[in-house]
């Protein structure tokens, strides 16, 4: 990636929005997302990956969340089309997400209610599921035993 990191910019600026603002505008985002096309969507996610780890986890956090409570109110298509995206990307490259406090994120995760974490766990497991045998393996290489165990793979 040699151009600037819009996609990143974004998410930083995000990140630092208050909820009624944050909410919305994410939404918006990730709806776009679908219309994109997948040189496009490739790019978002390879920026989004690289700008996570560098917002403070308190910011993160809050933008996580949300994420994650958005995807919860998507079609299960959607769902599977915006987590694909993202664990096609780290099966192809998993040290992105060696930056990540992954436990962290796990943290915020069992901080959702309980259907909505049921919701994207079985949308998870689905992916990984569907993923080629190598791909697979990467993938539950590096997701910790602990996330295995909550998102029930």
């Amino acid at each position: 990636m040699a151009g600037p990191n819009y996609a990143g910019n974004i998410i930083v600026i995000l990140a630092n929005l208050p909820d009624f603002l944050r909410i919305p505008v994410l939404k918006k985002r990730m709806v776009e997302f679908f219309s994109m096309s997948d040189t496009e969507k490739t790019e978002i996610i390879n920026n989004a990956l690289e700008a996570g780890p560098t917002i403070p986890f308190p910011n993160f956090s809050k933008l996580f969340k949300t994420w994650l409570k958005i995807l919860t109110t998507l079609s299960e298509e959607q769902r599977v089309g915006l987590f694909s995206a993202y664990i096609i990307e780290i099966a192809q490259s998993p040290h992105k997400l060696i930056a990540f406090n992954v436990d962290g994120i796990l943290e915020i995760f069992l901080t959702l209610e309980k259907n909505e974490r049921e919701i994207l766990a079985n949308t998870i497991k689905k992916i990984i599921n569907n993923l080629d045998d190598n791909s697979k393996r990467k993938i539950m290489i590096i997701i910790p035993d602990n996330a295995k165990k909550h998102l029930n793979i």
